[in-house]
């Protein structure tokens, strides 16, 4: 039985942050992944956008780690040459009766510690976005767009340079304490039973899955999981937007808005669609709603110009018809064993927050020491 100090199960963007984070403090850190590859799946089907923090309710975790993880991961991104750009974004009302809403994102933001939106009138908008069509629009500087897969290539490379290692097609069969240990047996291509100190559980979409598996875990403390699944379309032909434009934000969702990849290629989305399982296929017959929605702040839009793109699914904690939840950190408080972490309902902002998730793991850990 091999013994290692810290194990992380899920190689997306949050397990490798935390693992990073963790190897370069020197402790012994192994990742497993359940597929063949780091971020397939939550981490690498989204917007891959850098969020300013204006949308998430005060004292959240939420907005708390994504205002926290976006200044560390601009710094990371110039540190490292990962490809990322401040694009800003624009949050446009196309109707004066959602002027105030619009307006009141300025106030949310401050709340949460972010000062630099600003409200631009008809024309200004114009002059920075000549085919949106609004009433006027809020202006966030900060936000921006990053080149995920990069991001996450660095991630590991820094978390393997200090010694730390990941094995894939790799699966977690339980994970069962033993004293102040845990003894973590793994199933697929490196079946093996690890003891280990500290484990952290970072599997996103199989969040609630590995919990099931730990003994003694109380299921009381494992929240119900939930998918939404988000389409995105891309758009064929010249690029006309420079900034990412959102419309005003709609239950459950922020609504099919425009981001540009660092390619300068335009993609909307996304959607909401719940579903029941982990389904990757794209439902053709949404286009057009987003062509309708699209409409709405870019009317010169031609439906033929939409082209499926692909499609993502947000681990969610709370279902239709409920307040969007938090981000749910469990720590030996929560659920009062030693040396386990439990990260659950990592959706978005997960990608900004993430070298700010991976410093609040850090220090529950040290705390636990």
């Amino acid at each position: 039985m091999d013994q290692i100090e810290c194990v992380i199960i899920g190689a997306g963007v949050v397990g490798l942050s935390i693992a990073r984070a963790l190897a370069l403090e020197g402790r012994d850190v192994l990742i497993i992944e359940k597929e063949d590859a780091f971020g397939l799946h939550t981490s690498s089907r989204n917007s891959e956008v850098i969020h300013a923090g204006i949308y998430y309710p005060k004292d959240s975790l939420k907005a708390q780690l994504c205002v926290e993880g976006k200044q560390l991961l601009y710094e990371y991104c110039n540190l490292r040459s990962i490809p990322h750009k401040r694009t800003g974004k624009l949050i446009v009302a196309t109707e004066d009766f959602e002027i105030e809403t619009v307006k009141q994102y300025i106030d949310k933001a401050s709340d949460n510690g972010v000062d630099d939106l600003i409200w631009l009138s008809q024309s200004e908008v114009a002059e920075l976005e000549p085919e949106v069509s609004s009433v006027g629009a809020v202006f966030s500087p900060s936000t921006g767009i990053i080149d995920s897969h990069s991001y996450m290539l660095s991630l590991l490379g820094d978390t393997e340079n200090a010694g730390g290692l990941v094995v894939y097609q790799t699966s977690i069969a339980s994970i069962k304490p033993q004293g102040d240990k845990f003894i973590v047996k793994t199933t697929g291509l490196n079946a093996h039973e690890i003891k280990a100190s500290v484990v952290i559980n970072a599997a996103g979409l199989y969040a609630c899955d590995v919990a099931r598996t730990i003994a003694e875990l109380d299921e009381t403390s494992i929240p119900q999981p939930y998918y939404a699944k988000a389409h995105y379309y891309s758009l064929s032909g010249r690029n006309p937007f420079t900034h990412l434009v959102y419309p005003v934000a709609r239950k459950a969702s922020l609504g099919v808005h425009v981001t540009v990849d660092m390619g300068g290629a335009a993609r909307f989305g996304p959607d909401l669609d719940w579903i029941e399982g982990i389904d990757y296929s794209f439902d053709e017959s949404r286009k057009q709603l987003f062509y309708d929605a699209i409409r709405r702040y870019w009317p010169s839009v031609r439906r033929n110009q939409l082209q499926p793109g692909y499609t993502g699914i947000r681990p969610k904690i709370s279902g239709p018809n409920e307040p969007a939840a938090d981000f749910l950190i469990q720590s030996y408080e929560d659920h009062q064993m030693k040396g386990l972490i439990n990260l659950f309902g990592i959706e978005s902002p997960g990608l900004t927050a993430s070298l700010a998730i991976a410093e609040l793991v850090g220090r529950q850990i040290e705390s636990e020491s």
